[in-house]
């Protein structure tokens, strides 16, 4: 089989993808995707993602963690946002979280509509999925959840920082794909410091939260690979490839 690897460089552009066979990564590196993966790594039960905050309310009797962010800030009300130093083991190990967020969120129920299969990319997890990818008999698509449906230059240097680890494997690429490959070979050397022109990395700096930054861009700290199951994320070892 000929396999095909994609970027979809903005959930706004989903629907010009036929994903119905394709395994889709979801990507939101700054950061919820990168707390989701480091939370599953250490021992979240699972992590229920919802569209809107008030949706996470609706399981406010289930005993569960809930997590709501907007605008890189947390909640009021919540128990936490999408730091990934609020997924530490002593936190979540063991629980499920119920989590919305400004992009990554909505990224994943639309891939989830669709997708043969959906699972969770960070640099966190980069060389662990990009292993399980290489022996899938499915074409990928790399969904950046940007922000608020624009691009976004830290999600794109994720998907084409999978796309040089899978040149090998894939027969196809698309203009995206070549373009993520070309931003990564240009950044790879200091992550951090090429994100530093993006807008987004302005936004985080204003709330105060390098060290967050600087977390989410660390390679291959985990080994997690959070898959969709019905409406959580599990970790993929918990559930059978569909």
């Amino acid at each position: 089989m000929q396999k095909s690897i994609e970027v979809c460089l903005t959930p706004a552009l989903l629907d010009l993808y036929a994903i119905e066979d394709s395994i889709v990564v979801v990507i939101d590196v700054l950061r919820a995707t990168s707390s989701i993966v480091y939370g599953i790594d250490n021992g979240a039960t699972a992590i229920i993602p919802v569209a809107n905050v008030e949706d996470c309310l609706n399981y406010s009797d289930k005993g569960f963690l809930l997590a709501a962010e907007r605008d890189g800030q947390v909640v009021e009300g919540y128990d936490f946002g999408n730091s990934p130093f609020s997924y530490t083991t002593e936190k979540v190990g063991g629980r499920t979280v119920v989590l919305t967020t400004t992009n990554g969120t909505k990224a994943l129920h639309m891939a989830r509509k669709r997708a043969h299969q959906v699972v969770m990319g960070s640099f966190l997890n980069l060389q662990a999925l990009c292993n399980w990818l290489k022996i899938q008999d499915k074409s990928v698509l790399l969904l950046c959840a940007g922000w608020k449906d624009k691009f976004n230059l830290e999600d794109t240097l994720f998907a084409g920082a999978v796309v040089a680890e899978l040149r090998k494997e894939f027969t196809h690429f698309d203009d995206s794909s070549v373009a993520a490959e070309d931003l990564y070979k240009l950044a790879k050397d200091d992550l951090r410091n090429y994100l530093h022109k993006s807008s987004h990395s302005h936004r985080l700096a204003e709330l105060n939260i390098e060290e967050d930054v600087r977390f989410c861009l660390q390679l291959n700290l985990c080994q997690a690979i959070p898959v969709m199951d019905g409406d959580a994320l599990v970790s993929l070892k918990a559930t059978p490839v569909l």
